[in-house]
C-alpha cells in the first residue's frame, strides 16, 4: 500500500479555481470572501477545501451566531489521493479553527442530486440537522449559481435581464453542522438527527 506524505496549507485563488474546475461537480468557485486550503500529497497538488460566508449573510442566525462566527464549507475538490478524505477534511478543520479564533460553527450540505449523503461528514463526527428541500438556482452557460449570488456575479438580481440565464430547481440537500467549541456543541446538539444512509434520498 502506498504511503501518503500529506500537506495541508493555504493556497492561491488560481489553485483553488483549477481544483474546482477539474475535480468538483459544480465546475466553479464560490463567490465572495473565501478561505482556500490546499492539499498536497507526496509533493503534488491534489486539490483544495474551500470555506466561505455562504450564500446568505444570515447563515448563523438559526444558531444565534453572527456572520463572523459561522461559515460554510462550500467545496471539497480533490483529485485521486491516498489519504482518506476524512483525514484531509479533519486537518483543514484544525487549520481553520487555529487561524480563525472567533469562529464557532461550520455549516455544510451534501447534495442528494449528486447521490451524496454526507459520508465524509459522518466520518468526521458532524451533527446531522436533516434533509432540506431544494431551492431555485440560476443556470448560465452550464454553471449553476445560487440566486443570492446572482447580483455579485452579474450586477443584477433579475434573471430576466441576464441573456441566456434561466431558473432551475435544485434537488434537496442533507445539512450538517460542525461546532468548534464545547459551548456551541451543547447549544446545537439538540438539533441532531440520525445519520442518513447511502441509499437514502431524503
Amino acid at each position: 500500500m502506498k504511503s501518503s506524505n500529506l500537506k495541508v496549507d493555504f493556497c492561491s485563488y488560481d489553485a483553488a479555481k483549477y481544483a474546482c474546475k477539474k475535480w468538483h461537480y459544480s465546475k466553479c468557485v464560490p463567490v465572495g470572501k473565501l478561505i482556500k486550503i490546499g492539499t498536497w500529497e507526496n509533493g503534488s497538488f491534489i486539490g483544495c477545501i474551500i470555506y466561505s460566508r455562504g450564500a446568505t449573510c444570515n447563515i448563523g442566525s438559526p444558531y444565534g451566531l453572527n456572520q463572523n462566527e459561522c461559515c460554510e464549507l462550500t467545496r471539497v475538490a480533490l483529485n485521486k489521493h491516498i489519504a482518506p478524505v476524512s483525514q484531509i477534511l479533519g486537518l483543514s478543520l484544525k487549520m481553520l479553527k487555529r487561524t480563525n479564533p472567533g469562529l464557532q460553527l461550520i455549516v455544510s450540505y451534501a447534495d442528494s442530486g449528486q447521490g451524496h449523503y454526507g459520508g465524509i461528514y459522518q466520518a468526521t463526527n458532524w451533527i446531522y440537522e436533516g434533509y432540506f428541500d431544494g431551492e431555485v438556482y440560476v443556470k448560465f452557460k452550464g454553471e449553476i449559481y445560487h440566486r443570492r449570488s446572482v447580483y455579485s456575479k452579474f450586477g443584477t438580481s433579475s434573471v430576466n435581464k441576464i441573456k441566456g440565464a434561466k431558473k432551475v430547481m435544485a434537488p434537496g440537500k442533507h445539512k450538517y453542522i460542525m461546532p468548534l467549541d464545547k459551548k456551541t456543541r451543547r447549544r446545537v446538539i439538540k438539533l441532531s438527527k440520525s445519520y442518513p444512509k447511502l441509499s437514502a434520498q431524503t
